[in-house]
């Protein structure tokens, strides 16, 4: 339960930030509506989450599990971003973190599919 302010929170402010809304839990309620109807609506399945009785636990298992698997083509698109000239202009990568992103990248797909072959057989 200490962790729900902190998630709540970050969850208001990427998608403030995603929507380009004025937000922050410093402006008065008036002026970023948006952004506490996003707290508001993300405290409500908060608690709603709570009531029914969900394991907490595992929904941070099964989130990390999420991410495990949606990070390596998530690095693969920031690669080709940040590699390409057209986007970045003059700041692009270096030869070496190219190198060391592409092997993340690798490293990471083939623990996610190790993981779904190991969790199906």
């Amino acid at each position: 339960m200490l962790g729900v302010p902190v998630l709540v929170g970050s969850c208001a402010y990427t998608i403030a930030e995603a929507f380009a809304w004025r937000g922050s839990l410093e402006d008065q309620p008036k002026s970023a509506r948006r952004f506490y109807a996003v707290v508001a609506v993300a405290m409500g399945v908060c608690l709603l989450l709570d009531v029914v009785g969900t394991n907490a636990v595992a929904m941070l298992f099964w989130s990390a599990v999420v991410n495990g698997v949606l990070a390596p083509p998530l690095i693969v698109l920031v690669l080709l971003l940040t590699s390409d000239r057209a986007v970045m202009g003059t700041r692009t990568n270096p030869p070496l973190l190219r190198w060391v992103g592409w092997i993340t990248a690798v490293t990471m797909a083939v623990a996610a599919v190790a993981m779904i072959v190991t969790a199906l057989f």
